[in-house]
């Protein structure tokens, strides 16, 4: 079972900056499309940026110019540098990996971390 751990969320000052990191474990055939949701209290989960394997670039209007998004495709890792933070980007955030292990790619989430921007 493909596995997506998640590390680097916390509390933050509002203008400071935090780095999201994600690692994918377990045997697989290749990884699609790298990505990050986020999730605030009370609203729906809402794509922050993707990059394919291509290294293709994906942002919410929201963040561009402030998040920045990268892989590492020897590591299977996906990070998310946030610049800039302001409050109203408090959520958990989820990584996300589309896996092909056989046949169709698959979805696999990671556990969710939880970033605090404080005003």
């Amino acid at each position: 079972q493909v596995q997506l751990e998640e590390s680097g969320g916390g509390l933050v000052q509002a203008g400071g900056s935090l780095r999201l990191s994600c690692a994918a474990h377990r045997t697989f055939l290749r990884i699609n499309t790298m990505g990050w949701y986020r999730q605030a209290p009370g609203k729906e989960r809402e794509l922050v940026a993707a990059v394919g394997s291509g290294g293709s670039l994906n942002y919410a209007d929201s963040v561009k110019g402030r998040f920045t998004i990268s892989r590492d495709n020897v590591k299977n890792m996906v990070y998310l540098q946030m610049s800039s933070l302001k409050p109203e980007d408090t959520a958990i955030y989820y990584c996300y990996a589309d896996i092909v292990q056989w046949g169709s790619p698959n979805r696999y989430w990671g556990q969710g971390t939880q970033v605090t921007v404080s005003s």
